[in-house]
């Protein structure tokens, strides 16, 4: 792979920083416990990652150098998701699933960014944003149509 100049590393990271940070807003303006700064360094770091395997990788092995690094990402990723899941509670319920999966999200869109797939990038996160903007009132719909419980919400946070 040719060397990257400023200006493509400045795009990636930037947009790999922009991108978990508006995921985190969304977050943090339903109150959950990951935000803003987190999601955007999740982005951030791992958008980095990626750029630094894709240059150091021999051009014949850029496919095994970048999976091998994505790999690693994927799995440390789940130690921040499950420390927004977990939760001391005296009624054992499950909070912060949607947070985790989107700092998985996050974590994903880095290193999408990191490889310069713009397209990818934001057909993804529109995709996000619609899920997590009209995903609640779905529940609720559905859950008021087939009988369910009428606060999908109230046992556990998918804000």
């Amino acid at each position: 792979m040719t060397e990257l100049d400023w200006s493509e590393i400045l795009l990636r990271l930037g947009v790999a920083t922009l991108a978990g940070s508006a995921i985190g807003l969304n977050r943090d303006l339903h109150g959950n416990p990951i935000g803003l700064k987190t999601l955007g360094i999740v982005g951030l770091s791992t958008a980095t990652v990626v750029l630094l395997a894709l240059q150091l990788s021999e051009p014949g092995k850029v496919v095994d150098a970048t999976s091998r690094v994505i790999q690693g990402i994927l799995t440390g990723i789940g130690f921040l998701g499950a420390g927004v899941i977990v939760h001391e509670s005296d009624r054992f319920r499950v909070r912060g699933l949607t947070s985790a999966a989107c700092t998985f999200l996050a974590a994903c869109l880095g290193i999408v960014c990191g490889a310069g797939q713009w397209k990818i990038v934001a057909v993804a996160l529109g995709l996000a944003f619609m899920v997590l903007t009209v995903g609640r009132r779905i529940e609720h719909q559905v859950h008021r149509m087939f009988g369910g419980k009428s606060e999908p919400d109230q046992d556990h946070r998918q804000t």
